[in-house]
């Protein structure tokens, strides 16, 4: 397992992290797992004997139980592995019960500690937006939980580029705790991210943690052109993430994952994990998994590394037009392109 400093900090992370997400899996969250104690407790050890030290949760998941069998299957392992979790999201039917005000972001907290039953949150995250809370005020309530040693670190999610730039200018002029990373979702499904997301991560010294590398079972190879989906997979179940705009580019994509897998003796789940691996900023992708096999699976990613041709072979193959004003940026940058702006401009292709 490799291990990447989290954006311009001194905490390293595995590459391939745990997800959460179906620990317990009820309610919006049932399609994805209904893993209860005893079966976190394997995939962490699971997951640990890999080489995985960062665990990722959020107290949304299953109305915090996510939260509450992650706790309980850690037990005295908790000092051995990274705890990420997130606030944003509705949690009671109370007019400050969801968002980013002061009350809800220090309350959220507190119930996050107790749920997982530590003292601290290695890595805090903003699960959203919030466009009527003012943005002073939810970053100086994240400063305030830094400085009492209740969180380590803090990061977004979800963010658009300019609420990203917005966050880290307000955190820059008032000298309070700066995001370290952010999580987004990423994938040779949709490369929306490659737009604004991953450029600033690079200028501006962040992390990625990536959810959903896989485009929510997507990229597996069981999702085939002209065939129906398999039974029990989430799409069979209802689940619309991430949405599907371009079909045949979607197949086309799976078709050259496929053929890389088989020529490498790997399977689809790795090469696609892989590709995200190999992209600049990213730090870690985010793998949850059903059934124990899913997540060995997975974690096979770690030791697989593509080659040049490979990755541009899937970046061709997954590739989009560049939107206004990046192919203009592309066509002139005459030489004075600095990493971000290279970063764009290796996705254009003629």
């Amino acid at each position: 397992m490799e291990y990447r400093y989290l954006g311009n900090t001194g905490l390293q992370v595995s590459t391939i992290s745990l997800g959460t997400m179906g620990f317990a899996g009820t309610g919006w969250a049932s399609p994805v797992g209904h893993i209860d104690v005893d079966g976190a407790r394997r995939q962490i050890d699971i997951a640990q004997e890999a080489g995985v030290n960062l665990i990722d949760t959020a107290d949304v998941y299953s109305e915090g139980a996510s939260e509450e069998i992650l706790g309980q299957a850690l037990g005295a392992k908790r000092d051995q592995m990274l705890i990420a979790t997130k606030a944003r999201g509705g949690m009671g039917d109370g007019p400050n019960d969801a968002g980013l005000s002061r009350h809800h972001i220090v309350r959220a907290a507190e119930d996050s500690l107790r749920r997982l039953g530590t003292d601290y949150i290695d890595l805090y995250q903003l699960h959203g937006w919030d466009g009527k809370t003012p943005l002073e005020e939810t970053l100086s309530a994240l400063d305030d939980l830094v400085r009492s040693g209740k969180v380590r670190y803090i990061g977004a999610s979800n963010f658009s580029g300019w609420h990203l730039m917005k966050a880290l200018w307000s955190s820059d002029k008032h000298g309070r705790e700066r995001f370290a990373s952010q999580q987004i979702y990423y994938s040779l499904q949709s490369r929306d991210a490659e737009n604004e997301l991953v450029p600033i991560t690079l200028d501006q010294g962040l992390g990625i943690l990536v959810w959903s590398p896989l485009a929510g079972g997507l990229l597996t190879g069981k999702y085939r052109k002209g065939q129906d989906a398999p039974e029990g997979s989430r799409r069979f179940e209802g689940w619309t993430e991430p949405p599907i705009y371009d079909e045949d580019r979607l197949y086309t994509t799976i078709e050259v994952l496929v053929e890389i897998a088989n020529d490498r003796n790997a399977s689809a789940t790795q090469v696609g994990l892989a590709w995200t691996l190999a992209k600049p900023g990213v730090t870690s992708t985010i793998v949850g998994a059903r059934t124990e096999e899913q997540l060995t699976d997975s974690l096979g990613a770690a030791d697989l590394q593509l080659t040049d041709a490979e990755i541009a072979r899937l970046d061709e193959a997954s590739a989009t037009p560049l939107p206004y004003p990046y192919w203009h940026q592309a066509n002139t940058a005459d030489g004075r392109s600095s990493a971000a702006d290279l970063s764009l401009i290796a996705r254009h292709i003629n």
